[in-house]
């Protein structure tokens, strides 16, 4: 089979990327973000099929079934997922054991804090900036730009979970949990509220996931202004304060 010429490499490249970064997507809509003919699309996908890096579904149908065949959907791999990911991991992985080998678990743990500051100073502004009912789907939405892959979506319970389906670091972070643990700290500092990973895969699950709990309601102000009628503080009992 003849070697492929660069920018035909850096195409497939691109269709890959995009299935890993937006999830399962149709031929059609890569074929619109990429500007790329129907048969161009098709063959990309079928060398990716071919290679193990990506895997058809079926959409899911949603209200009354119409007429004609499900849309077909194409989804990341494994393997796919790990192509992405092994050219940086043998480098990051050494440089940690050595930094754990020389100074200790306390310093990696170090390290990932000061990695990930840089993300939240690059978040921390559009996070911030939008209304407290927003915040997690905003920072889904700034994640995915970063990368991640990442989604919003409310719980029963009240809180809402933030979903990245992609772990630029994930086979290192196993190894070193101190980068995921780094990286819930960083989305308790941008949300202002508590957070608890649930699951990362870095530890072998399907997506990284993170409860993020409800803000409090906002406290209103006092009236300085009008006299003390004795009644108790009920919104401090509330809270505890």
């Amino acid at each position: 089979m003849p070697a492929l010429a660069p920018a035909e490499r850096g195409t497939r490249a691109r269709v890959a990327r995009l299935i890993l970064e937006h999830g399962p997507v149709t031929a059609a809509a890569l074929g619109e973000r990429l500007g790329l003919t129907p048969a161009a699309v098709r063959r990309h996908l079928d060398a990716l099929l071919a290679e193990g890096m990506i895997e058809p579904r079926t959409a899911r149908q949603r209200g009354q079934r119409g007429r004609g065949r499900p849309a077909k959907l194409f989804g990341i791999t494994d393997a796919g997922r790990s192509a992405f990911e092994h050219a940086y991991d043998d480098l990051a992985g050494s440089a940690l054991r050595f930094l754990r080998e020389h100074l200790g678990d306390v310093a990696v743990g170090e390290f990932a804090r000061a990695q990930v500051a840089a993300l939240v100073t690059r978040l921390a502004r559009v996070v911030r900036e939008a209304p407290v009912e927003q915040r997690v789907r905003v920072l889904a939405e700034a994640l995915s730009a970063e990368g991640y892959a990442a989604s919003a979506s409310r719980t029963g319970q009240g809180g809402e979970q933030l979903c990245q389906h992609h772990c630029p670091v994930a086979h290192v972070a196993a190894e070193f949990p101190q980068l995921c643990e780094a990286e819930t700290e960083a989305f308790g500092q941008l949300l202002g509220v508590p957070v608890q990973r649930l699951a990362t895969i870095a530890h072998g699950d399907g997506i990284c996931t993170t409860h993020v709990s409800p803000h409090p309601p906002a406290r209103l102000p006092r009236n300085e202004n009008s006299p003390d009628t004795g009644t108790p503080d009920t919104e401090s009992k509330e809270f505890g304060r």
